[in-house]
Order: structure tokens, then C-alpha cells, then sequence
């Protein structure tokens, strides 16, 4: 039953004007954010899973610019473009989240799906082919970050289960670039690095679903401070069926392919 999963008192996902009122919301914000979306109970079983799963998380620690794409010498190493970043977390797969957890209950529910679909505009919603990049559990221990970049996907869905006892907060600024028309707005990019434009930062709390549209976003998580850790659940779907994960990516992220 759903209802053991996800909150519908305050937040309505199967409701027609629900449903609206959070497409207006993304597409004049570009996020949408829905406090006490899991119930308590869910929060609570969800956090104990993960910790109990941790032990086969895939820890990286990278480096990439804020394009995620690899460096283009004829800029010259010193351009906003070549410029290099760290990111580093923990991660474990959807091969990994155990079949009866409450995540695949709600990932694979055909109410989920519709909702989602229907504020992102999509006709419909599928699994990655891969059985490693539906589901991802992200844990980020003190000083673990991850940062400034734009996301390669049209919407990106989260779901905090444990904050950590400060940092970790999710900041960004609104349509810095236009990627459709290839306009990467390299003097934006150079401002939000050297913390010269105002930021936005999103209240997010144990239990909160995060819908965003980060292509074109710029976006980062601070570093986690203390010694409780962050983590976040991450659901990633397709807007056509038969679709993995690059197999580079996969190494990267999860160090395996299968």
C-alpha cells in the first residue's frame, strides 16, 4: 500500500489539481519541493536500510568541471571551462536496495510514475535497462561533497531520509545557461565559482522530496559537517525504454557495469 509509503495528506499525488499546482511550480521555479512527503514510519525504516546496506557502498572521489564533460585544451587550462572541481560520496544500487524495500515500492508504482510524469511533462516514464542506475542510495560522511555542475538529464528526483548536523545543504542559481543553444555562459559560471552571485538554497529536511530541472541550473551540495552523515536516495527514470547508464559512467559512479 502506498499510503504506508508516502504521505497523502499533505501531499496529494494522486490528485488532478495537486498534480497542476506542482507543474506551475516547476516550470516557473525549476524545482519543486515537498516537505513530509514520506511518512515518519517510512523515514525511520528507510534510514535504518540504508545504514544497514552501507557496507557495499562505492566511495569516489572525483574531479570534473561544472559541464561534466572532459576538458577542451584549446581553451587552455586556466578557462572556467577546464576548470576542476571535487565531488566524492558513497553510493549503492538498485541491484543492491533489497526487493522489498519501500523504495521500490514507490519507484516502480504506477501512482508515482504518474505523478512525476505528468509534472515533467513526459508521456510516460521507464526504468533504466541497467540494474544499477534506478535507485541509488548517496551517503556523505563529514567534509563529503558534492559540487558546482549542471545536470545532463531533463529532471532530477530526490528524497532526503537523514540530514546531517550541519552542511550538506542544496544550493543553486536558476537558468545560468541555455543549453539547447549550446550558450554556456562562461562569465556566469566564473561568478557563482568565485562567490560573487547570490545563491539559493533550498529548506530540505528528513523526509523532503526534491523534483528538479538541473540542466540548465547550476547546482552543488556543501560539504557534510559532523559526524552524522547525509543520505539522500536518488530516482532516475527514462522518457523511452531500453536506456542504460554510459558504461563510462557507470564505472565511475558505481565501479562496475552489471
Amino acid at each position: 500500500m502506498l499510503e504506508d509509503v508516502v504521505n497523502f495528506n499533505e501531499v496529494p499525488i494522486d490528485n488532478k489539481e495537486f498534480i497542476d499546482k506542482c507543474r506551475r511550480e516547476l516550470n516557473q521555479n525549476g524545482v519543486v519541493t515537498l516537505h513530509n512527503f514520506l511518512t515518519p514510519e517510512t523515514v525511520t525504516e528507510l534510514v535504518n536500510e540504508a545504514k544497514s546496506c552501507s557496507g557495499l557502498a562505492y566511495f569516489t572521489n572525483s574531479t570534473h568541471n561544472v559541464y561534466l564533460t572532459p576538458q577542451n585544451e584549446s581553451l587552455g587550462s586556466e578557462h572556467i571551462f577546464n576548470r576542476q572541481l571535487s565531488s566524492s560520496k558513497g553510493c549503492i544500487t538498485t541491484d543492491q536496495v533489497p526487493q522489498n524495500s519501500k523504495l521500490k515500492e514507490l519507484y516502480f508504482s504506477d501512482i508515482f510514475k504518474n505523478f512525476i510524469s505528468n509534472v515533467v511533462n513526459e508521456e510516460a516514464l521507464y526504468e533504466y535497462a541497467d540494474p544499477l542506475s534506478s535507485i541509488n542510495v548517496h551517503y556523505a560522511a563529514e567534509g563529503q561533497e558534492l559540487n558546482w555542475h549542471f545536470d545532463n538529464s531533463k529532471f532530477a528526483i530526490t528524497l532526503l531520509l537523514q540530514a546531517p548536523d550541519s552542511g550538506g545543504n542544496f544550493e543553486y542559481v536558476s537558468d545560468l545557461r541555455n543549453a539547447e543553444q549550446n550558450e554556456m555562459n562562461f562569465t556566469g559560471v566564473e561568478s557563482v565559482l568565485s562567490g560573487k552571485t547570490k545563491v539559493n538554497r533550498l529548506d530540505t529536511r528528513p523526509g523532503t522530496l526534491i523534483l528538479f530541472r538541473g540542466k540548465n541550473s547550476i547546482h552543488r551540495v556543501t560539504p557534510t559537517e559532523g559526524p552524522r552523515e547525509r543520505i539522500l536516495v536518488v530516482l532516475a527514470y527514462n522518457s523511452k525504454p531500453g536506456i542504460s547508464l554510459s558504461e563510462s559512467a557507470r564505472m565511475t559512479f558505481f565501479g562496475r557495469l552489471q
